[in-house]
């Protein structure tokens, strides 16, 4: 089932009754409900937002992603729940006790999808894709070579038709739009993980004392290029990219909606997303030896004006 993003973007005041999730206006009397068990994530923009502790506890209890935005209207913050898998314990102790070895292969095969991905959404886009291919081959385990920041410079410096465009200089755009597009992602990763009783904090390459979600950066990064796809249609739709106006917000929010290949088979990336840390999962357990990513096809999510 393919869970609803709500975004709100201006004043309300949101509460439950009877598992419902109950929206009012200021300037209106009119309730509108939503089952709160259709929902997958809810981004809160408006700082005028008012919400119930009661809704945010039955969200909570449902999974759905509770995602908080800042002055500058992008995501900055996102609810989880405390305990996400009966087995919760158990899996985290494997984990924890995860050997350095197996958290370099992992890694091996999380940076070759991404960079193959990369290189598949050049060669949709009829750009030359043989040096990132090259990259892709030449990862070796833990990405010793650092093949990963390589193919990304090369990437970036390529992907878009914009002259100074580059991911250090956070002012041009479309960088606003790649950063809005990788938060929404990162929410999505972040569910998943907790959601198959794992710790986000605890990554497999990503290590930082003040990164809450460094396993959550590890596996969002062969989907990456799923967000790239996306804004890269909103760029060349010709619309106003220097500013993230609702329609644009709208497009990007459909990111956990959008269609993945996965193991063959087409599937919304957000159960996509469930399948990779599950699989995750199954490595640390030993048994298994692959975490299952999607796979760049030619097919591509179309920004709709």
């Amino acid at each position: 089932m393919i869970k609803r993003t709500l975004f709100f973007g201006n004043p309300a005041y949101l509460s439950t009754q009877n598992d419902q999730l109950i929206l009012k206006y200021p300037d209106s009397v009119e309730e509108k409900t939503i089952p709160i068990e259709d929902l997958g994530f809810v981004v809160l923009e408006h700082p005028q937002i008012t919400i119930t502790n009661g809704l945010l506890m039955k969200l909570v209890q449902n999974k759905t992603a509770v995602i908080t935005c800042d002055k500058q209207h992008m995501p900055c913050s996102f609810f989880q729940p405390l305990v996400g898998h009966s087995e919760q314990t158990e899996r985290m102790r494997y984990q924890l006790n995860a050997s350095l070895p197996l958290k370099k292969q992992l890694w091996q095969q999380t940076v070759t999808i991404k960079i193959d991905n990369q290189a598949n959404h050049f060669l949709a886009r009829g750009k030359n894709a043989l040096r990132l291919k090259r990259y892709a081959k030449d990862v070796k385990t833990g990405d010793f070579g650092n093949e990963e920041a390589l193919a990304a410079a090369f990437y970036f410096q390529n992907l878009f038709d914009i002259d100074g465009f580059s991911r250090n200089n956070k002012d041009i755009a479309p960088n606003n739009l790649l950063n809005y597009g990788y938060a929404i992602l990162r929410a999505v990763a972040a569910r998943a993980i907790v959601s198959s009783g794992l710790l986000p904090s605890v990554g497999i390459f990503h290590r930082n004392k003040y990164n809450p979600f460094c396993l959550a950066d590890d596996v969002m990064e062969p989907y990456r290029p799923f967000v790239d796809a996306m804004v890269y249609d909103i760029v060349e739709s010709g619309c106003n990219i220097e500013d993230l106006n609702r329609n644009i917000k709208t497009n990007l929010l459909m990111i956990p909606a959008m269609d993945v290949s996965i193991d063959g088979k087409q599937s919304p990336l957000m159960n996509a997303m469930s399948r990779t840390t599950a699989s995750l999962y199954d490595c640390f357990e030993g048994s298994r030896r692959k975490i299952l990513y999607p796979e760049f096809k030619p097919s591509l999510q179309t920004f709709t004006s």
